[in-house]
């Protein structure tokens, strides 16, 4: 991708988060560096600071390296670099010899990854096979009392009802620690959010009554698993915390080949791991992708790099299931570029009945993703938001920074895209006049 088309906002968007982002445009100023450059592969400067940092950047993914000791990547002084790449005062030159490096050590690890993906996809027999099936019978033995413990307790809170639960914090954490304990941690996710629901609005008791619901429509699809159509299993194995790992995906997933815009992303820190979630939109299949990723500790680095509002050829693979939408890279098949195509939309009506065709694949499904097409935001009392398409229809707006996605819109139709979970539309970018605006996190 060349490097004058890295907008400043997509250059601050790769921050870990404000703080860096914010440091990193007090070095966007030569005065703060020393051999500055680039070609068509890289940008490269050295930061003055406490100590001289090394700083690069691979200009085909926009991956970043720095010398200095920071543990949040990218860095503030490759924030820094990366602005002054994207305002084009770069000057031309020859890199030196420890851009060269690094780029040529990029370029061998991804030749090596894609030889070991090569392989995965041959299908190695495990070492030791009967191991694996013992292991694997053992731990859905786990599952199948954990979840069959978990279906009582649900019996039994719907028969006392929900009166005094505001007060019961400790029982959601404790009945998710028994699903740990069961090998189940996907539901043990979804019991320890519960907890957040008694006494957070008027209709909480709706709310967690459709909650339950779902799990108990889990609990009893586990005990027909050996029943269930093989895709739809995956994806119930999946949900309770049982997924493939990503040598078997190479091997029985789904490959399709495209052109796929980075179309919206978020990106989620705690003390003890990076979670970031990407969506994906084919140019000519119009397939849609989810590729999770993670990495340990704050500000740790992860493995692909994707910026809103570009493009690139490549390769995935999805994850089996009866609606597939999680997918990773299997290999990348040319430089990132600025993507200019239109975007397939929905209205507010195509949302819906898309919500329920996908649910009747996969019943298990909580959201769906989707670009809403010429819908405008609307504030009612200050409080109340909305969006509203051209017939009058309107959907609830959920978390997102919505005075500035007022502000883009300019009180005009525009396109958004999010996810919609049959309650509330969560809006994690807008496309306005061929540019892409993040929108994750913001107020409730």
């Amino acid at each position: 991708m060349s490097a004058s088309l890295l907008s400043t906002e997509q250059a601050l968007a790769l921050a870990p988060d404000s703080s860096v982002a914010a440091a990193g445009q007090k070095l966007a100023t030569e005065r703060s560096w020393q051999g500055l450059g680039r070609d068509g592969r890289a940008a490269w400067g050295e930061c003055k600071g406490s100590a001289l940092y090394q700083v690069r950047i691979d200009l085909s993914d926009f991956a970043t390296k720095c010398t200095c000791p920071s543990r949040k990547f990218p860095c503030k002084h490759a924030v820094g670099l990366l602005l002054l790449t994207a305002s084009e005062r770069l000057p031309s030159g020859t890199p030196p010899s420890w851009v060269e490096e690094w780029i040529s050590r990029r370029s061998a690890n991804a030749e090596r990854k894609a030889k070991r993906e090569a392989a995965g996809a041959e299908g190695v027999a495990p070492a030791d096979p009967e191991a694996k099936t013992k292991r694997s019978v053992e731990r859905h033995e786990r599952v199948r009392k954990g979840l069959e413990a978990l279906s009582l307790w649900m019996e039994d809170l719907v028969r006392t009802g929900f009166a005094g639960l505001e007060s019961e914090t400790a029982m959601w954490n404790t009945q998710a620690a028994r699903l740990v304990d069961a090998q189940a941690p996907g539901l043990a996710s979804q019991v320890a959010q519960l907890a957040a629901l008694p006494g957070s609005g008027p209709d909480w008791p709706r709310r967690l009554l459709d909650r339950l619901g779902r799990l108990a429509l889990v609990t009893e699809a586990w005990r027909r698993l050996d029943q269930l159509p093989p895709p739809l299993a995956a994806d119930l194995r999946s949900l309770v915390g049982i997924p493939l790992r990503e040598e078997d995906v190479l091997v029985q997933g789904e490959r399709v080949e495209d052109t796929w815009m980075v179309i919206g992303q978020e990106l989620e820190d705690t003390e003890r791991v990076r979670a970031q979630r990407t969506y994906l939109i084919g140019t000519t299949t119009g397939r849609m992708a989810l590729v999770l990723q993670f990495a340990a500790g704050p500000g740790a680095r992860f493995a692909e790099s994707f910026l809103p509002g570009t493009a690139f050829p490549a390769e995935l693979v999805f994850w089996p299931g009866a609606a597939p939408l999680r997918a990773m890279v299997r290999e990348r098949k040319g430089e990132v570029h600025p993507w200019t195509a239109a975007v397939p939309s929905l209205s507010l009506d195509g949302l819906t009945q898309r919500f329920a065709e996908e649910l009747s694949r996969q019943p298990f499904r909580e959201r769906t993703a989707a670009v809403l097409g010429g819908v405008v935001p609307v504030v009612e009392g200050g409080r109340s938001w909305w969006l509203r398409d051209g017939t009058g229809a309107a959907v609830r707006l959920g978390p997102c920074d919505r005075w500035r996605l007022l502000a883009l819109s300019g009180g005009h139709a525009l396109d958004v895209f999010g996810e919609w979970d049959g309650e509330q539309f969560r809006p994690l970018s807008a496309r306005v006049e061929g540019r892409l605006h993040p929108l994750a996190g913001g107020s409730p």
